[in-house]
């Protein structure tokens, strides 16, 4: 049975049971920041079970993607090494929400497996938590299983319910008893049933897991029944394939054995037993579906783990011999293999296959430099010893290689790695550019007084008393007219520097002290410091000050903040959901933002962008920010950067069409927007895009500063601006049309001079003669044009020609065909190159050099005559 015929049966069955068919969610966890990647199939019901959604449907099946390859579940180092383990697997999975619970879910497991699939139902065990009397005896009585092949699997953890076969998705919240289904591979293969001391051989093998959710587990350890206990299983695709298919090892199914074969082809290897290209078959199905979902090899985050995959498969290419890109090319054979099943895959091959060629060239650089290090140093190694952290380090930093490639390396031989060192020589990298940065005088304050109320959302000016005063870092109860310094109030309208919005700028006043603050930054998470001189007076350290807010530099700022959520929005759009931050800086000048893409945006996506910004603009709406649970929020909708942190509860601002977790400052309509811009795009990074836009007053004065210039372009080219297109067109063709007149007439000139200097020609040998020529004011180009036209008047000569121009000499030496035998080209215009601070050669009959020794160029062309007879003469 084909592997793409049993996650059909399996979806059919279910749904012949009225369970809802439900795609594939993607491997980035829509709603759970706690999930680096999807890992199971209950991932897109959490907030089902946990009562936060409600879904039409009250069963479901699904063959959900999942990755496991970095945070808590990561299996990325065993891929390769055992039958089973891998970076990206399928994961088979039927749900009851309220519904059936126990005696259905039991039941429909093992229709599916004797009845549907066809195994013998003597070759399968179960296990039960040894507290849940009622699975054991559906198991028993109703399913009629033989009780010596029902096994109680007890708390094994210290602790009751710290079983293996008790389940909970967290220390609080939904949990219970579940019950796994083992398959019997037969007594010709070691290993145990489970619970016995062998059960970490292979004979008997997991195929599918069954959780009761029945209790709600409280802070206190309390379990309570739940209203409506819950079904969630999870049966992986490649290992039941394996048990139907009557192969012991996931990698010998069809779906495997077709990638196999693919990746033997790109590397050259005819072994097709070889674990290298277990790996690469394994790691194209993860890295092609991330890419598909929208994650872009990077040096952080989900982009890490993706970039780290994909090195690992071209490390073990490398192994087979092949150093040139090849990984990308199996992308069309997984697409053959999986493309009916996920569309999205045929969709987007053409887009997986450049994000990993690019990735491929990119590491491909140093993939063989690194490998020499790593090699130097692992010579002196043997068995049992251990290759230091600094040479870890040096391969990670210098040469891009992730730690678990070098581990995955050194384990192949037999040696540890130390990643205590490395960890060592990370932190003092890190002290390092720590050290060498330039950071703003805040940063490093001592701090223990109250933290800073920031009233800067509703008003841009108010009362503060000061708490504290620094100088030079230093802290001072007091400071002069004239003291650059920073001030820490306990109550501030100023917005201190976060999230890629600056600081504000305004006036701290109290009597005749006048402190002009020039920017805001975060001593502490909560403690704000205006930085600034006093202008006049004094000011102390308990003293209450009036704080004036700079309005119209905070307007410009809001104003290409809140732009910048509606241009992330509308990126999303035009681009495609795998658009994310990378980072931004919002200033009064300009909104810069940093994304996640792989190719540059054309003129046309740069407009649609535009456009759905100033529509969203031109409806005025109203921008919201509430105060909710982090969970709240991100169900709602709103948007997370993956990698910052937030507390219990965040700020949502919605704006427009945008809802996003923010901080910052922001316009109370969008139509205070006015007019935005986009004014550059590029990029910054292999994968990251960086634009620049304006908006506002700034806007305005961009679009009149451009239409100024082209008003002035089109009164010099005299024309319309409208037809400036045609007109430069015009003059193109009028240019080139001067230029061919330029060469022909060029070409003419060097045919009259070289009828000229026919005649200066002087005898060697026989017929044979020498031209040596320095013609001033000669076109370079046009030397080669006129040695060929003297070689053919000559009939049999050496001709040597030079110009000078700017500093510059160029050569050309040309020979008859007749005299090649005994003079070169190549070797002529070699030496008098030489002699001139240059250097020449090409084909015996042509050849062209230059220089820059003017000085030197008389005695070295008197030398030829000389050099040309010593060599006709033998």
């Amino acid at each position: 049975m084909k592997t793409t015929e049993i996650r059909q049966k399996f979806l059919s069955f279910f749904e012949s049971k009225g369970h809802a068919v439900v795609p594939s969610s993607p491997l980035i966890p829509a709603n759970d920041p706690t999930l680096l990647f999807t890992n199971a199939g209950m991932v897109q019901f959490k907030d089902v079970f946990t009562g936060k959604e409600t879904r039409p449907y009250h069963r479901a099946v699904s063959s959900q993607r999942c990755v496991r390859a970095g945070g808590k579940h990561n299996d990325l180092e065993n891929v390769g090494y055992t039958a089973r383990h891998h970076t990206f697997f399928e994961m088979l999975g039927n749900f009851s929400f309220g519904d059936y619970f126990k005696h259905d879910a039991i039941a429909y497991a093992w229709e599916l497996l004797t009845k549907v699939y066809g195994l013998p139902a003597e070759k399968l065990w179960v296990t039960v938590y040894h507290e849940d009397d009622e699975a054991h005896d559906i198991w028993l009585n109703e399913i009629k299983v033989p009780a010596e092949r029902i096994i109680r699997i007890g708390d094994n953890k210290g602790a009751r319910y710290a079983s293996d076969n008790f389940w909970q998705m967290a220390d609080t919240g939904p949990c219970g008893p579940c019950s796994e289904i083992f398959y019997d591979h037969g007594p010709g293969i070691w290993g145990g049933p489970p619970g016995s001391p062998e059960e970490d051989g292979d004979r008997y093998i997991e195929i599918w897991n069954l959780v009761f959710m029945q209790f709600e587990r409280d802070a206190a350890g309390n379990m309570l029944p739940l209203p409506k206990p819950c079904v969630d299983t999870g049966m992986g695709l490649e290992r039941i394939a394996a048990v139907l298919q009557h192969v012991h090892s996931n990698y010998e199914i069809d779906l495997f054995q077709a990638l196999i074969a693919a990746a033997g082809r790109e590397t050259g290897c005819t072994d097709l037993a070889d674990n290298s290209l277990k790996v690469i078959a394994d790691h194209i199905r993860a890295c092609s579906f991330l890419v598909v979902d929208g994650v872009i090899p990077s040096n952080e985050g989900r982009g890490y783990v993706l970039r780290r995959i994909v090195r690992r498969a071209l490390r073990h290419g490398h192994k087979l011999g092949q150093p040139k890109p090849f990984f990308h090319r199996l992308v069309g054979d997984l697409v053959a293999q999986m493309g009916d099943a996920y569309p999205e895959l045929a969709a987007n091959q053409a887009r997986v296959e450049q994000v990993l060629r690019q990735e491929e060239e990119r590491f491909s650089e140093t993939l063989e430099n690194g490998m020499k290090i790593l090699e130097a140093a692992l010579g002196g190694l043997g068995k049992g010893d251990r290759l230091d952290g600094q040479t870890l380090f040096t391969l990670y930093d210098t040469y891009g290689f992730p730690v678990d490639l070098t581990a995955d390396i050194c384990r192949e031989r037999g040696v540890e790695v130390d990643h205590e060192g490395f960890e060592a020589a990370m932190a003092r990298q890190r002290e390092q550019a720590r050290a060498a940065g330039k950071f703003k005088a805040a940063e490093g304050l001592s701090y223990q007084g109250v933290e800073t109320r920031f009233e800067g959302y509703e008003h841009l000016q108010g009362q503060g008393t000061v708490t504290a005063l620094y100088v030079d870092g230093v802290s001072v109860d007091r400071i002069e007219e004239g003291a650059q310094a920073v001030v820490v109030l306990d109550a501030t309208p100023f917005y201190a520097e976060s999230g890629g919005q600056v600081g504000d700028a305004g006036l701290l006043q109290a009597g005749p002290a006048r402190f002009q603050v020039s920017d805001t930054q975060k001593i502490q998470s909560n403690v704000f410091g205006h930085h600034g001189q006093l202008s006049g007076g004094a000011l102390a350290v308990g003293q209450a000050v009036q704080a004036q807010v700079d309005v119209q530099r905070r307007a410009s700022t809001v104003r290409n903040h809140s732009a910048t959520h509606l241009m992330h929005k509308a990126l999303r759009q035009v681009l495609g959901e795998h658009v994310q931050q990378r980072g931004s800086l919002v200033d009064p000048d300009k909104t810069r933002f940093d994304f996640a893409h792989d190719a540059p945006l054309s003129a046309a996506q740069i407009r649609q962008v535009e456009q759905i910004v100033n529509d969203e603009v031109l409806q005025n709406r109203d921008v919201q920010a509430a105060y909710m649970s982090y969970d709240e929020a991100v169900g709602g909708g709103a948007v997370a950067l993956f990698g910052e942190k937030y507390g219990d509860v965040v700020r949502v601002l919605d704006i427009g069409f945008s809802r996003e977790l923010c901080g910052g400052t922001h316009v109370a309509r969008t139509g205070d927007i006015g007019l935005f811009k986009v004014v550059s795009e590029g990029g910054v990074a292999a994968g990251v895009r960086r634009i620049e836009a304006v908006t506002g007053d700034n806007a305005l004065h961009w679009v009149q500063d451009t239409q100024a210039v082209l008003q002035q372009a089109a009164a010099l080219l005299k024309a319309q601006p409208s037809d400036l297109g045609d007109r430069i067109q015009q003059l193109q063709g009028q240019l080139k049309s001067l230029e061919r007149d330029l060469d022909q007439a060029k070409s003419k000139l060097a045919a009259s001079a070289g009828n000229d200097l026919a005649g200066q020609a002087v005898a060697l040998t026989g017929e044979a003669r020498l031209l040596v020529a320095n013609i001033a004011g000669a076109d370079p180009k046009a030397l080669r044009g006129m040695a060929d036209q003297l070689k053919a008047k000559l009939k049999s000569a050496v001709v040597l020609l030079a110009t000078e121009a700017e500093g510059k000499i160029s050569l050309v030496a040309g020979v008859t065909s007749d005299l090649t035998g005994k003079v070169k080209a190549g070797d002529l215009v070699g030496m008098v190159a030489g002699q001139v601070g240059g250097k020449g050669g090409g084909r015996p009959d042509m050849a062209m050099g230059g220089g820059s020794d003017s000085a030197a160029l008389p005695g070295a062309m008197a030398q030829v005559n000389d050099w040309v007879l010593a060599r006709l003469q033998g």
